[in-house]
């Protein structure tokens, strides 16, 4: 256990925890708590000051073999052993606790565990040393708490087990793996997302669905200036309607969509979800801007569902996409549209979603209210990422300085080298083989010499490893990688022949060679069009090079976290 290996490192050491504690930048209480095993070092900063003091210490004794390369080696596979997802831990322990009304003090007395531990762990405040002994635990409260027929059945239906509602042994081995989940699942959400993201061509899209070719109606539409919508059916009728007032007003200010309304039933609707979706792409082809407040208190696979059906908006470039911070009550759910000519406003009880109300609203003092109480919560909302496209160029350009002077280790998943690592000579020739015109040519060196820069700034005082696939000339037959000129919101792909990509990959090792805080890691992505950074503990950013070039910047932790995790894995 990682709690053993670092009392043995302290014994070998002959140190105290105060001053580990010191020397390590981090409090006494910190290194207490990672000896007696109730946590470990949750983020990568923290990992890398206890590995840093551990080496100072051994440095300063004459200890020689606890080594940087030593310490980190044996200490690290510590940090990704656990088989629990936490987030998803968190976030079905709390549809436990709402559904058969859980108190924390309640489980606390059945399980050993603190009260106000117990609420940390469910408002993301701490992780756990042992989290397989806790869902164990929880586990096994639940299904001696709640053992009446009605009560197991509410349990199957919750964790989608029904076939182990009359067997105990069963439906306890489902509740276990219901709430522990798998680090492996959560990649396999991230991946689906990236691959969608990956293939994307927002080109053929509009195609697809005549973007180019769509009117913005003008007939009248006829509502009155206030509306009420009951049930489900009637409520997607209200959706529609307000899609329409807007579409069809004079009004050309932001559109505001916030919900934490259920999706699923909705959702089921297709017909209901093309007229819907048809709606947001006549909303956009008007050139209005959409402010939409996301409800992610929800499990991380509906999370994930939820930002690639949103994919086709948020490249437009016409999407602002933001959070309320905090879980929020899973009691009252709420419904609020607000435009410039109309306002919807929704409620219902949680679980009761069939029975909720909508109210249309056209004008007078009542759409003034709703547009004030959006401009309230927008307030309230932070950032889901910042997106940035070749209007935003100079912006994105300005992150990326600021950024380099930040300390803390960065990853990249690529689909061929870096362009920084490119001599300027070979990417001379390289454009000039192409065809480049000299403007042209002069406008790319000057970024790549930008891009050494940034790196050069980076590596002073932080490390980058980067991972990408080492492709065959087979390989590369099949799918011919272009220059990585994402950076740069460039609209042509120039696209290597194989001597120049090995010429690129050579460089690349060599300045490897010539910066000992760059380094390389071999991968097997399949992805072609995509890239992604990571600034542990700060941001995760997702890149796409064509159709069109945009940048997705993103700092919500629970997205964030699971990108960086994949960065790492793969």
């Amino acid at each position: 256990m990682f709690k053993d290996q670092l009392n043995e490192y302290m014994v070998q050491l002959g140190c105290s925890g105060r001053e580990l504690a010191e020397i390590s930048g981090l409090s006494p209480a910190t290194v207490s708590r990672y000896r007696s095993g109730e946590r470990k070092p949750e983020s990568e900063a923290e990992r890398a000051k206890l590995i840093s003091g551990i080496v100072q210490l051994a440095a300063a004794r004459g200890i020689p073999a606890l080594s940087e390369e030593n310490v980190s080696a044996t200490l690290r596979p510590f940090f990704s052993e656990e088989s629990v997802d936490a987030e998803h831990l968190r976030d079905n322990l709390n549809s436990l606790f709402t559904t058969f009304s859980i108190s924390n003090s309640e489980l606390a007395r059945s399980t050993n565990y603190d009260a106000s531990y117990l609420s940390r762990i469910r408002s993301g405040q701490r992780h756990l040393a042992d989290p397989e002994r806790f869902v164990s635990a929880v586990a096994d409260f639940v299904i001696r708490r709640f053992d009446s027929p009605t009560e197991r059945a509410i349990l199957a239906e919750l964790i989608n087990a029904k076939e182990a509602e009359e067997d105990t042994e069963t439906l306890y081995g489902s509740l276990v793996q219901w709430l522990g989940g798998h680090n492996a699942k959560r990649n396999d959400d991230v991946a689906a997302f990236l691959s969608h993201l990956d293939e994307f061509d927002l080109n053929e899209y509009t195609k697809a669905i005549r973007f180019d070719d769509m009117k913005v109606p003008t007939v009248p539409f006829q509502l009155p200036l206030s509306k009420t919508y009951y049930g489900l059916e009637e409520m997607k009728s209200g959706e529609l309607d307000f899609l329409k007032a807007t579409a069809l007003g004079k009004s050309d200010a932001p559109v505001f969509l916030c919900s934490d309304m259920p999706m699923d039933d909705m959702a089921k609707d297709r017909d209901f979800t093309k007229k819907y979706m048809f709606g947001l792409a006549v909303l956009l082809k008007k050139g209005l801007h959409l402010n939409v407040v996301h409800n992610l208190d929800r499990p991380f696979h509906e999370l994930m569902l939820g930002l690639e059906g949103w994919i086709p908006l948020y490249m437009t470039g016409q999407i602002t996409p933001c959070y309320l911070k905090g879980v929020q009550n899973n009691v009252y759910c709420h419904f609020l549209n607000v435009s410039g000519s109309a306002a919807l406003s929704g409620e219902c009880i949680a679980g009761a979603h069939e029975r909720g109300r909508y109210e249309l609203t056209k004008g007078g003092e009542a759409l003034r209210y709703y547009q004030e109480r959006a401009d309230a919560i927008r307030k309230k909302a932070l950032p889901l990422m910042d997106i940035y496209r070749e209007k935003q160029a100079a912006a994105f350009h300005a992150f990326q300085l600021a950024d380099a002077q930040k300390p803390g280790p960065r990853r990249r998943v690529l689909s061929a080298p870096p362009l920084g690592t490119l001599r300027e000579e070979t990417l001379r020739a390289i454009l000039s083989s192409h065809g480049m015109p000299a403007a042209e040519q002069q406008h790319l060196l000057e970024h790549a010499s930008a891009q050494r820069t940034h790196m050069e700034q980076i590596l002073a005082h932080s490390s980058i490893t980067d991972s990408f696939p080492t492709l065959t000339r087979e390989e590369f037959a099949r799918c011919t990688p272009a220059l990585p000129l994402s950076t740069l919101f460039f609209p042509k792909d120039i696209r290597y022949t194989y001597e120049e990509y090995c010429f690129h990959m050579e460089q690349t090792n060599e300045y490897a060679r010539a910066h000992p805080g760059y380094s390389l890691r071999p991968c097997d992505t399949d992805f072609h069009n995509i890239s992604i950074s990571v600034h542990e503990g700060r941001w995760a950013m997702i890149s796409k090079s064509n159709a069109p070039a945009i940048h997705f910047i993103i700092r919500y932790s629970k997205l964030r976290s699971a990108i960086e995790t994949f960065a790492g894995e793969t």
